[in-house]
């Protein structure tokens, strides 16, 4: 069986994956640190309730990177003949599977508690011998995990652009974006001492809705990158012109009529076809092997292309 040749990353990207890990672990330990801290002032806040879960979510992303990174390092073998990268894209699916889920239950929740007119209460709590409203460590607590996943988000950010790393963005992205859930959570808390009942379940309505608009948006994604679709800008999703400019730099290439180039995002790196019409039959060998590092030279996301000589370019009866 032929192997897929196996891939490692740049040396200036190796570096990038490294600090990527370690945010990561930093992740682990201060959003989870955070998270117990939420869960010791909770109480009977839906906001605040709603605000611990999406911290507890916050920590799938990044053990996912962590497991998804370790397992695409191994190389092609007989049962994996193409390599372990589409890993990346499985923690990106697992994290978006988890959001989608948390955030539609917790939405229901919310709903259904607005709607029953549920009155939340917030008593007094002794700390350190004092008793002290405990809509105070909750209000402490919001402001802390509202600032430490954002920081963390616009570290990971520039890593997960540079990388191509879906996973990570939707990991960062979820980070940057947590100042709205801790925007939410502390109107929740305000809202109850000012006797606003409505403001806690709004609160936790807001934010559970958030987390479903997140996780639908990345399920999206990541289905239509499983499917093979041609790939995308790690942003904003639009096309990438990999492909096209790959074709082109192939037509300018003098001992070439014609060509053009399919590919495929696998992870983090892209996969697939180019298709050249030679103008004559010489050291056809050796030619294809000079597409495939000038493919790699142009971009080092283009771990496999497989160079297929055909007659023409124009698509046959029988291949319609």
């Amino acid at each position: 069986m032929k192997l897929r040749r196996a891939f490692e990353l740049p040396a200036p990207y190796e570096a990038l994956q490294k600090r990527a890990r370690r945010l990561a672990w930093w992740s682990i330990a201060l959003l989870g640190s955070a998270t117990l801290g939420m869960y010791a002032v909770a109480g009977s806040s839906q906001a605040m309730k709603t605000a611990w879960l999406e911290d507890s979510l916050s920590l799938i992303p990044p053990i996912a990177y962590l497991i998804a990174t370790r397992i695409a390092r191994r190389g092609p073998n007989r049962e994996f003949p193409y390599g372990y990268h589409r890993s990346i894209s499985i923690a990106f699916l697992c994290s978006a599977i988890a959001l989608l889920g948390m955030g539609v239950l917790l939405s229901v929740e919310s709903i259904v508690k607005l709607v029953t007119g549920e009155h939340p209460t917030l008593q007094s709590v002794e700390i350190f011998g004092q008793f002290v409203w405990q809509g105070w460590p909750m209000l402490v607590m919001v402001v802390v995990t509202g600032v430490i996943p954002v920081v963390l988000g616009h570290l990971k950010l520039p890593i997960a652009r540079t990388l191509h790393d879906k996973a990570l963005h939707a990991d960062a992205d979820m980070n940057k974006a947590d100042w709205l859930t801790a925007l939410a959570a502390l109107f929740g808390v305000l809202g109850i001492a000012w006797g606003w009942w409505w403001s806690d379940a709004a609160a936790g309505a807001f934010i559970s809705l958030a987390i479903t608009h997140d996780g639908f948006k990345n399920l999206r994604r990541v289905i239509l990158d499983l499917m093979d679709r041609s790939p995308t800008h790690v942003d904003s999703g639009a096309p990438l012109d990999v492909a096209d400019k790959l074709a082109a730099a192939l037509e300018a290439l003098d001992w070439i009529s014609a060509a053009d180039v399919r590919l495929r995002e696998e992870g983090h790196v892209f996969s697939g076809e180019a298709f050249i019409v030679p103008k004559d039959e010489k050291d056809l060998l050796d030619r294809a092997e000079r597409v495939r590092a000038m493919a790699g030279e142009m971009d080092w996301r283009l771990s496999e292309l497989v160079v297929t000589f055909v007659k023409s370019l124009e698509i046959s009866a029988s291949e319609r």
